[in-house]
Formats: structure tokens, C-alpha cells, sequence
């Protein structure tokens, strides 16, 4: 088990440096939310479209892939589709291999907006560089 487990041996230095970690990640999620809305989509929004357009090994993905991606439930991501799909970003097709399968796939406005926030993010991601790193945690 890790130290972060045993309260009892966590030392000062490691409050310090998950704090540090954590302070990093709300930095670049406080970031990402701003840059999101200033382009006219919520955070999980831009997250959805990033996951259709970054599912390896091809350029869609389901409810359920998408649902596991974002850590939600498969209604909610429904929902996020739907809404996604009102604003012209997705679109759903039914699947080539299994017609009871639904696919995800991003507009020609969905990959616009992925690529200008993506390339926003990778920017963020090079000023965070090295400060950005999850702790070292030693093993008990």
C-alpha cells in the first residue's frame, strides 16, 4: 500500500507535493473551463468532442466508450450527445459492423472547434511543463 494511505507515516514534504499537484491540475482545469466558454462550448463539451476525435484507432466512438472516457453514466452522456448534436458539433450514425450500435462522429464544425481548443490546451500543457507532474509517492 501507498503512503497516502497511512496517514500515519505521511510526512510533511508529502502534503506538500500533492498540494502542489493538485494546485498544477486546477490551474490548467481552471484554464481549459475558461478557454472552453470564451469559444462558446462548456468544458464538457470540448471534452466529448476531444474524446470522438481521439478514440485510438479511429475517428468515432459510442455512448459507452465515451461514457467510460468522461467518467459519466451512459443517460448523462446521451444527454451531452444530444445537446452536442443540437449545436451542429456530432452526429450520429448507425453502426457499419453492428447496426444496433450507434457511432459518434464529429461535424466539420465539431473538428473545427476540437482543433482550435486542442491546440489551446497543447500550449497551456507547454507552460505547465514540469509542474505538472503527479507526486512520488513511496510505496510503505
Amino acid at each position: 500500500m501507498s503512503s497516502i494511505l497511512h496517514a500515519d507515516v505521511f510526512e510533511k514534504h508529502d502534503y506538500e507535493l500533492l498540494s502542489e499537484f493538485r494546485y498544477q491540475l486546477r490551474v490548467f482545469l481552471r484554464f481549459s473551463e475558461e478557454v472552453c466558454r470564451a469559444h462558446g462550448l462548456t468544458p464538457l463539451q470540448y471534452q466529448l468532442l476531444l474524446h470522438v476525435q481521439g478514440y485510438p484507432g479511429r475517428d468515432w466512438a459510442t455512448v459507452g466508450e465515451l461514457a467510460e472516457r468522461l467518467q459519466s453514466q451512459h443517460h448523462g452522456v446521451v444527454a451531452l450527445v444530444s445537446r452536442c448534436e443540437e449545436l451542429g458539433l456530432v452526429e450520429r450514425r448507425t453502426g457499419q459492423r453492428d447496426r444496433r450500435q450507434v457511432e459518434i462522429h464529429l461535424t466539420g464544425l465539431g473538428r473545427q472547434h476540437v482543433a482550435e481548443l486542442a491546440a489551446l490546451h497543447r500550449d497551456e500543457i507547454r507552460l505547465l511543463r514540469g509542474k505538472l507532474m503527479p507526486p512520488d509517492v513511496d510505496d510503505a
